[in-house]
């Protein structure tokens, strides 16, 4: 409160200008700045000052009156510079044009933004301007928009649109037009029939504009209905309207004809909407002739815009035929205070009194204007209309049934009482079933509009609401999807307009009524908008209508934002509401019957949810009434239903266990029969049998964890049905079936000792190995939710098996990623159910517990290390990086629990898995453990190499791993080699952009200094710089680069000694993946890019070794390759070796020019622009004397030719370069031995894309 109140005391002590700024137009220093400039150059200067002001003004679209405290400030000094400029410069200057057109976007952007009502107010309306306003927009007339873009516009339609909005004031002059005419104020030879020369000028150019396509054509038919409607243009007035006689009769259906008969009729509600009535009278029988001709006609049929105008101009047709009155019958509601409404229950009897005596007092008036109304006469042409804006409810198009229904409203209110109960029950009519969802919508526009407008008697209220409740829930389903939510909407619309319209007396009884239905609707429609329409109408008639039961809590949980959600709403806001009186009932009744039944699956699921979280307020009425109304339809004819109800009917049974309630022994019975009836019923088969698979596995769920009373052949029963579903290829379905596995297992076969339970542990471990894909996939997840007494007699069993289920399947055709993955997170969970266990565990002591933790090291975490090198590829891309994700969170969880054995017992000698020992950190007199440094090192190094590989996901996957392993609160994780280095690249915060490489990489390359992790981090580092990733690339080089560069702080021996290891490493990393082009392409790209940067090219001694090295690693690699990215690399690391000033380039050239004989012509051509090159940087691999010769060979020859055209000039180059013709190895005289080198070629689709994936580098 202190804080708003010092608020308030500055608003109060600001200027305005001041509070301007700070709640409207914030902005507004720098527009203010921008007009400056262009009022004191009296012109626009740079154009994208204009465009700077339009896109601020484009903000406000929706909110344009926070402009309106400005636009005198914006538009007066714009439109004063048009005025003064054209007088200077006349209007024959070319150069007027270029200086208003500017101008006039910034005016018709606001005009666009707060309406031209809002923005003509401050236009000048000197006389003299009208002349000047006409002659500019002759000017502009003729100028042509070069473009319909609007961000590319000069301004010529906007100069256009505001000249007519000009005009649209400056008509309205007190004065005779031919007064003002400059061109016949000097003779007297005007006759009087004869319209002035001014006057004709203008009709002509709206005329035209008429039949625009843009917005010019609206503002031309206002300038014509201020002008035509003035008392001195009758004949003008009689011309246009036999001009649009002509055009509403004509029949044409062409492109230019469409559009002038829409300006036409627009035209024409204009002035119907500016005119006096008296004028108009004598033409109304003619254009309500073409109007009803034209409405039946095929152009309107087709066009929503002309029908929406006819319309438009048939109720001003209606309004000008009818006398404008104020009806004594119509309901005028009191103005009701916030204070009045506080206070209403003690001030209820005093209103009450004032109520009847005003009721009494104004009976006498009422009865003598009754008199008067039933005097009244009606003309026959308006029944008409009201017919065909009655039809116009009905139109297919939201804007025509709008405008419709404004008619309505406007024309009812002219009419006797009861003339507007016949247009009420007319309206009532459109509610019938057999109308469309557009006549539903019409009719309660209509409603709304009346009540709205005081025509909408409360006598009649009783008669309305029913239809306005049965608009609340219109649905209707038509094939896979439903129509009715703008119904629904408007019928919201209605109630809030009823809460604004009648006093609370009048309002109580249909409060009561509406109140439930708006609240259902609130909380439980499917679309937002309806539930917001609902929930505000409801806020509407609480604040209005005073104190209404619980309305402000209820208003203050179901607001605009509590509803944005519908998971929300359903399971939290109508939950809080049910606990009210009179709302649980209607709730539970809107959820069983239109809800369960819905056509959208995700609706159904989130119904079955929010019918169990209602049944904590009355469990004998879900357990009594719903459930018997649910069983059945579990066996329903109708897909939807039969599936909303299983799942209702699981999650009531659930919630009715949570809260205590015991069913009864019978409807234990019928609640256990659902499953076994559904399966009598065949319902698996067809195109539903997916999604009740879904639904029987979570009804199987929640009836074990029920504790349901089942009988033994009921058990079996639903074991085989769980075990069906875990062999379906429906990933989906396996997951329900897996975690109904895991409630049935526990309630129903662990109590047991028959032979299922005993035989379910043997069954799925012989699945792990069945050819159908989906049965391995669902075994590997049912084995991970056994629970511990399953699982003791045949843990190794279940350990080895799916530890080896983790790996690469041997036969292509077997291989799965999905069942990979599976196994992988079905072995995490089993090690944790075997080592969570100790109490009654006989396997965790001893030499059993021993053993199994020397499992755990030496089996179980070697294949999760061999799983991190997953990189299988099929039709989707990288499936292998789901199995990396799930080794790396099984490594974690193996590392925990070794690390708390470590912790709580007796530390034991056992083997490492490492095959490398760590002689920088491992100390030989340290305690050997399960968890050491060496196992560390690895879990570590390879969980690092994850996080700078290619793929976002698993590098933020692995940051988040390394993470918690490094802060774990629950253990200490030991023998980290570099912890505290580790910690500061891996900080312990939150929402830290790991996926993001320019952050990641950054920080993970510096683990290249640590010998421990460098060789892991680069083999997944080389990845991302050679990827063909253009901006994974560019940041992992910048990384890489930037980690080679010194430091000030640093020495250059530094530097060197990074660049030593690097080097180093480079080469394991070409011996250790030798042959495997997934790493060894990218390798040689990004030493291409090392050597691009002049690394490893000055290491003094180690240049030479690291470069024969790489010479080796290439003279295997580039043998006989058909990849085209390897050997380009190869040709280019070739280069630059061979460039070099030491005695190495020799072997590197010679390589090069056995390129040159290569079976790819552009291999060829590629080795001989890298000769030419590494000639003219090196002149000693040729004599002096013959490299002018060598040059002109190579530039000269077609390498990219026949290979045979060339053999001469190759044979010449060798000679020259001193090669030994039998030191050459052709890459034709000895291919690879494929039958040796590679597997069996296979008919699989998935390996021959891996190959494809893998040759362009992924």
């Amino acid at each position: 409160m202190p804080v708003s109140e010092s608020v308030d005391e500055d608003d109060e002590h600001d200027s305005k200008d001041t509070v301007l700024q700070k709640y409207f137009l914030q902005e507004w220093k720098l527009v203010k700045s921008l007009l400056d400039d262009i009022v004191s150059n009296q012109q626009v200067s740079d154009l994208s000052s204009v465009h700077k002001i339009r896109s601020i003004m484009d903000k406000y679209q929706q909110q344009g009156e926070l402009l309106e405290p400005y636009l005198e400030s914006i538009v007066s000094p714009l439109m004063q510079i048009i005025r003064t400029r054209t007088i200077e410069l006349g209007f024959e200057s070319d150069e007027i044009l270029e200086i208003i057109k500017p101008i006039c976007i910034i005016i018709y952007t606001l005009v666009t933004v707060c309406g031209y009502k809002a923005v003509i107010k401050f236009f000048p309306h000197q006389v003299s301007d009208l002349e000047l306003a006409v002659s500019l927009l002759e000017k502009c007339h003729g100028a042509n928009s070069v473009t319909s873009l609007r961000q590319e516009s000069k301004g010529e339609m906007e100069a256009k649109c505001v000249m007519l909005l000009w005009l649209s004031i400056l008509v309205l002059v007190p004065f005779d037009i031919s007064s003002v005419d400059t061109s016949i104020a000097s003779s007297n030879e005007l006759g009087e029939l004869e319209l002035a020369p001014l006057v004709l000028r203008i009709l002509k150019f709206s005329k035209d504009y008429l039949s625009n396509t843009g917005p010019m054509r609206t503002m031309a038919g206002l300038v014509l209905s201020k002008l035509i409607s003035r008392p001195d243009m009758p004949m003008a007035f009689t011309s246009f309207i036999e001009w649009t006689h002509e055009v509403l009769s004509s029949g044409k259906d062409d492109f230019s004809s469409h559009f002038q008969l829409l300006g036409a009729v627009e035209a024409l509600a204009a002035i119907f909407k500016a005119g006096g009535r008296k004028g108009l009278m004598g033409v109304v029988s003619t254009v309500w002739t073409d109007v009803s001709l034209l409405e039946k006609s095929g152009t309107a049929a087709h066009s929503p815009l002309l029908r929406k105008y006819l319309v438009k101009l048939t109720q001003r047709i209606g309004l000008t035929c009818l006398p404008p009155r104020s009806p004594a019958w119509c309901y005028v509601g009191r103005t009701s205070s916030l204070g009045e409404n506080v206070s209403l229950n003690v001030s209820k009897r005093a209103d009450q009194c004032s109520h009847d005596e005003n009721i009494d007092s104004v009976k006498p008036e009422e009865s003598a204007n009754c008199l008067e109304d039933e005097a009244m006469d009606v003309p026959e042409i308006v029944e008409e209309i009201i017919e065909m804006l009655l039809a116009g409810l009905r139109d297919t198009d939201t804007v025509v049934r709008w405008s419709a229904a404004k008619g309505i409203g406007r024309i009812t209110s002219r009419l006797t009482s009861a003339l507007s109960d016949e247009v009420l029950s007319s309206i009532l009519e459109l509610f019938s079933p057999g109308e469309g969802d557009g006549s539903w919508h019409g009719a309660c526009l209509a409603l709304a509009e009346l009540a709205r407008r005081g025509l909408l008697l409360p006598m009649s209220l009783p008669k309305v609401v029913p239809y306005v409740v049965k608009a609340l829930h219109y649905d209707i389903r038509r094939g896979p999807h439903s129509v009715g939510s703008h119904v629904r909407d408007a019928a919201a619309y209605v109630c809030w307009a009823f809460g604004r319209a009648y006093y609370h007396v009048d309002m109580r009884y249909v409060l009561e009524q509406l109140a439930p239905h708006l609240l259902t609707v609130a909380c439980y429609d499917r679309e937002v908008n309806c539930r917001r329409a609902a929930a505000a109408a409801f806020q509407e008639n609480v604040g209005r209508q005073g104190n209404y039961p619980h309305g402000i809590d209820i208003v203050n949980t179901a607001d605009y934002f509590s509803l944005s959600s519908r998971v929300n709403s359903y399971l939290h806001v109508a939950v809080y509401i049910a606990q009210y009186e009179g709302y649980l009932y209607p709730f539970a009744e809107e959820l069983l019957h239109n809800k369960i039944g819905h056509w959208d699956k995700g609706l159904r699921e989130l119904a079955g949810e929010a019918l169990s979280a209602l049944v904590k307020y009355d469990p004998e009425y879900f357990a009594s009434f719903v459930l018997e109304k649910l069983i059945p339809s579990t066996l329903s004819s109708d897909l939807c239903m039969r599936h909303g109800a299983t799942l209702a009917t699981a999650e009531i049974v659930l919630a009715l266990h949570r809260f205590d309630y015991a069913l009864a022994t019978e409807k234990q019975k019928q609640v256990a029969g659902v499953v076994p009836a559904i399966e009598k019923a065949r319902l698996y088969r067809g195109k539903g049998g997916e999604i009740m698979r879904s639904a029987v596995s979570r009804f199987i769920e929640c009836i074990s964890s029920s504790h349901l009373l089942l009988p033994e052949k009921i058990k079996r029963s639903l074991l085989d049905t769980l075990s069906e579903n875990l062999r379906h290829p429906n990933s989906q379905i396996q997951n329900d079936a897996v975690k109904a596995l895991e409630h049935f297992v526990r309630a129903y076969l662990v109590t047991t000792n028959n032979e299922g339970a005993s035989s379910i542990t043997s069954k799925y471990l012989e699945q792990l190995t069945d050819q159908n894909v989906a049965v391995r996939r669902g075994s590997a997840m049912a084995l991970g939710v056994l629970p511990y007494e399953l699982l003791a007699n045949r843990w190794r069993d279940v350990l080895l098996k799916l530890s080896s289920s983790c790996m690469i399947e041997n036969k292509p055709e077997d291989r799965d990623a999905e069942a990979r993955v599976n196994a992988v997170k079905g072995l995490i969970l089993v090690l944790k159910t075997l080592t969570q266990e100790r109490d009654c565990s006989s396997i965790c002591c001893g030499e059993d517990g021993m053993s199994l933790y020397h499992l755990i090291k030496n089996e179980v975490m070697l294949n999760l290390f061999k799983a991190l090198d997953d990189y299988s590829v099929d039709n989707r891309g990288d499936v292998g990086s789901w199995v990396r994700e799930a080794a790396m969170e099984g490594l974690e969880t193996c590392t925990y629990i070794l690390c708390i054995k470590d912790s709580n017992g007796k530390a034991h000698d056992v083997e490492s898995v490492s095959e490398r020992p760590n002689n920088d950190v491992a100390d030989n007199n340290q305690v050997v453990s399960f968890f050491d440094a060496n196992l560390a090192t690895n879990v570590i190094g390879g969980i690092a190499k994850q996080a700078v590989e290619k793929m976002d996901k698993i590098r933020e996957a692995a940051a988040k791993v390394l993470q918690r392993i490094l802060y774990n609160k629950a253990i200490f994780i030991p023998f980290i080699p570099y912890r505290e280095n580790l910690e500061e690249i891996v900080p312990n915060e939150t929402d830290l952009k790991w996926g993001v490489p320019t952050f990641s990489y950054q920080r993970f390359v510096q683990l290249l200094r640590f010998s421990c992790y460098s060789r892991s981090v680069l083999s997944g580092l080389v990845i991302s710089i050679g990827g063909l990733q253009d901006s994974l690339r560019k940041a992992s080089v910048s990384a890489l680069l930037k980690y080679l560069q010194p430091v000030e702080t640093e020495e250059s021996n530094d530097r060197r000694s990074r660049e030593h290891m690097l080097s180093a490493d480079m080469l394991w990393v070409l011996q250790q993946y030798k042959k495997c082009d997934r790493v060894i392409v990218p390798t040689l790209k990004t030493i291409e890019i090392l050597f691009s940067k002049k690394i490893f090219l000055d290491m003094e001694d180690q240049t030479p070794v690291f470069c024969a090295s790489v010479l080796d690693s290439l003279a295997v690699e580039l043998k006989g390759s058909k990849d085209f990215a390897k050997l380009y690399s190869g040709i280019a690391i070739l280069g630059y070796i061979a460039s070099l000033l030491e005695t190495i380039n020799a072997r590197a050239f010679t390589h090069l020019l056995t390129l040159l004989g290569h079976r790819y012509p552009k291999i060829r051509k590629a080795s001989a622009e890298q000769v030419y090159i590494v000639l003219l940087q090196n002149g000693n691999l040729v004599p002096e004397e013959k490299m002018e010769k060598a040059l002109e060979i190579i530039s000269e020859t077609c390498w990219d030719g026949d290979v045979e055209a060339t053999k001469l000039q190759k044979l010449e180059l060798y000679e020259m370069a001193g090669v030994e013709l039998g030191l050459l190895v052709k890459p034709r005289d000895k291919l690879p031995n494929k039958d040796s080198e590679k597997e069996p070629a296979t008919n699989d689709e998935n390996a021959s894309y891996s190959s494809l994936v893998g040759s362009t580098g992924f």
